[in-house]
C-alpha cells in the first residue's frame, strides 16, 4: 500500500512538474530564464532547505551581514530558477554559432583533446546553468557522455533525460547501473562528463570550502587508473540567459606510488577549484544539502 501511495505522490509531482516544465519549453528563452527565476525567488526563500543553504553560507563566508547573506541565498534560488526555465531549450545554447549566449574561453584545451585520441574526464560544479558544460564540448565534435545523478521520481527523471538529449553522448546513471558503461566510454578512449560537487554520505573526507566533506573519488580514481586527463569546466551566468565556459589546461596528476593516497590528493585539488569559483560568485552555487 505504501508503495502504491508513493506512485501516486510521484505521479503527481511529475504532473505538476511537466506542465511547469510545459509552459518554459512554450516561453522564449529570455522569458522562461525569467519567469524561471521568478519563481526560484518566489518559492525558494519559504522551502525548509532554504534554512541549511543559510547555515551553510554563514560558516563559509561569517564576515556576511545577515541583510547580504538574504540577497545572496535569494539570487542562488533566481540562478536555479533560471535554470530550471532554460532546460527546456537546451539546444538553443549551441556556443559556436554565430551571437551565441554562450562564450567560450579555453577552446584550445578543447581542440587538443579531440585531437589526442585518448580519454579524458570534463568536471564541474553545480555554478550558474552546469548543463552547458557538456554541451559546449560535444559541440565542439568531442565524443563525451555525461554521469548523472538519478533522480529519485522516475517519472520527473524521464522529463528531465528528454531534454538532456541535445546535450550528446550518453547518459550514464552513477552507481552500479553505469559503471561498466562508465569504464567502457573511457576504454574507447572517449570522455566523461562529471559534476563532482554532490554532498556525499559515504567517500572519502577531502577539506572543500575550509570544512572536511564527504567526496565521491571516481572522479580521481578513474584519471589515475586510465591516465587520463582531469580538466576543469567553469560556467558562469553573465546575466539573464548569457554565459561564459572556461575550459582549463588539465589537472597536473599525483604520483607518489600510492594510489589511494594519490587520488585523495587529486580530489583535494578538485575540491580547491570548485571551492575557488564558488567563492567568487557565491549567488550561482547550489548551497542546500
Amino acid at each position: 500500500m505504501g508503495a502504491s501511495r508513493e506512485a501516486f505522490a510521484y505521479r503527481l509531482q511529475a504532473i505538476a512538474a511537466g506542465l511547469i516544465y510545459g509552459v518554459f519549453g512554450l516561453l522564449p528563452v529570455d522569458a522562461a530564464s525569467w519567469a524561471g527565476g521568478a519563481f526560484g525567488r518566489l518559492v525558494g526563500p519559504r522551502l525548509k532547505v532554504t534554512n541549511t543553504a543559510r547555515r551553510n553560507l554563514k560558516r563559509v563566508f561569517p564576515e556576511l551581514s545577515d541583510g547580504e547573506v538574504k540577497r545572496t541565498i535569494t539570487a542562488m534560488w533566481d540562478n536555479l530558477g533560471r535554470t530550471a526555465g532554460e532546460h527546456p531549450h537546451l539546444a538553443k545554447f549551441d556556443p559556436y554559432r554565430p551571437n551565441s549566449r554562450v562564450e567560450v574561453v579555453g577552446t584550445e584545451y578543447l581542440d587538443a583533446e579531440k585531437e589526442s585520441g585518448k580519454p579524458g574526464i570534463f568536471f564541474a560544479g553545480h555554478i550558474a546553468n552546469w548543463e552547458l558544460c557538456p554541451l559546449t564540448a560535444t559541440k565542439r565534435g568531442i565524443a563525451l557522455h555525461t554521469v548523472y545523478r538519478r533522480a529519485n521520481n522516475p517519472f520527473f527523471d524521464r522529463i528531465v533525460q528528454k531534454s538532456r538529449a541535445v546535450l550528446g553522448g550518453d547518459l550514464l546513471p552513477k552507481g552500479s547501473e553505469g559503471a561498466k558503461s562508465t569504464l567502457r566510454v573511457l576504454r574507447s578512449g572517449e570522455h566523461l562528463a562529471m559534476v563532482v560537487d554532490q554532498k556525499m554520505n559515504d567517500g572519502i573526507e577531502v577539506p572543500f570550502l575550509g570544512r572536511g566533506a564527504m567526496t565521491a573519488p571516481a572522479a580521481a580514481e578513474l584519471a589515475l587508473r586510465y591516465d587520463c586527463p582531469l580538466i576543469p569546466v567553469r560556467v558562469e551566468r553573465l546575466g539573464g540567459a548569457h554565459f561564459r565556459v572556461t575550459v582549463f589546461p588539465p589537472l597536473e596528476k599525483p604520483n607518489s606510488g600510492d594510489r589511494q593516497a594519490d587520488a585523495a590528493q587529486l580530489m583535494a585539488t578538485v575540491n580547491a577549484q570548485i571551492g575557488d569559483w564558488i567563492r567568487e560568485r557565491p549567488e550561482q552555487w547550489l548551497w542546500g544539502p
